[in-house]
C-alpha cells in the first residue's frame, strides 16, 4: 500500500511540470506499479468540427498515460513511437485514460492505453493505443 502512495506522489509531482498537462487540467486518479489512471474533464476547446474530442488530444492522452505508466517502473522516459486507434466518436463529460506497461526493459519500455467515459461500466472504448518509450538519464 505504501508503494502505491509513493508512486502516486511521484506521478502527481511530475504531471503539472508540463504546461500542456496543466492546460488540459489532466488529473491523476491512481498509480500502481506499471499502471496509471488519469481523468480529463471535457472542455469545448478540445472539440473537433463535429464536437467530438479531437484525435490530437486522444493521441496526447495515450502518449501521456503510456509515459506515466512507464515511469512507475523506471525514471524518465521519452516516447520514440506511439500509435492511436480512434474507435468511435469520443463524447463524455469526463474521460478516463488508463495506461499500463506491457513489457518493461532497460532500453525500451512497451506500454498501452485506452480511453473511455467515466461511469461507463462496459468500457466502450473511444480510442486505444500503445507506445514504445526509451528510458533517459539527464
Amino acid at each position: 500500500m505504501q508503494e502505491h502512495q509513493v508512486l502516486h506522489d511521484k506521478i502527481q509531482q511530475i504531471l503539472p511540470m508540463a504546461a500542456f498537462n496543466r492546460w488540459l487540467d489532466l488529473k491523476l486518479v491512481s498509480a500502481t506499479p506499471g499502471e496509471v489512471t488519469l481523468q480529463l474533464p471535457w472542455r469545448e476547446e478540445f472539440g473537433q468540427y463535429s464536437g467530438f474530442l479531437h484525435a490530437g488530444i486522444l493521441g496526447a492522452l495515450i502518449d501521456t498515460a503510456c509515459g506515466f505508466a512507464a515511469i512507475t517502473q523506471t525514471d524518465r522516459v521519452l516516447a520514440s513511437q506511439y500509435t492511436v486507434r480512434c474507435l468511435r466518436p469520443a463524447v463524455a463529460e469526463t474521460f478516463v485514460i488508463r495506461g499500463w506497461v506491457v513489457k518493461p526493459g532497460r532500453q525500451q519500455v512497451f506500454a498501452a492505453a485506452e480511453i473511455y467515459a467515466l461511469g461507463d461500466e462496459q468500457r466502450k472504448l473511444f480510442a486505444s493505443g500503445d507506445a514504445m518509450l526509451v528510458p533517459v538519464t539527464a
